[in-house]
């Protein structure tokens, strides 16, 4: 098996492993809007925690790979693609992870619900 089909495959079952300590539980309330509200923030918290552990992975794998290279200009190119792209996905779970908040904002303020 190759190196890079059992790092996956590693991740993917540490990542398995590790999403019921990130899972967060809905609190019943008596309005249909909050519990709507605390679901689509709880799947949206378990989504980009996720998605963090990921880049976090790609980034330590490109860092490994740049290490590793030993010169080879075709590694290296290939780990500074993997961290940049990495840099990149972060960059774009952390936008979506502002974004959500303020559109939770203006939908708790418009709505009236209590978060």
């Amino acid at each position: 098996m190759k190196k890079t089909t059992i790092l996956s495959i590693a991740l993917l079952a540490f990542l398995l492993g590790t999403t019921p300590v990130f899972a967060q539980t809905v609190s019943a309330t008596t309005g249909g809007v909050s519990q709507i509200q605390s679901f689509i923030q709880s799947v949206i918290q378990v989504l980009i925690t996720l998605a963090g552990a990921v880049s976090v992975g790609f980034f330590v794998w490109g860092g490994f790979g740049y290490i590793t290279s030993s010169g080879n200009p075709e590694k290296l190119d290939q780990s500074k693609k993997t961290i940049l792209y990495s840099a990149i996905g972060l960059a774009i779970v952390l936008g979506a992870f502002v974004l959500s908040s303020i559109v939770t904002q203006l939908a708790t303020s418009a709505f009236g619900a209590t978060p």
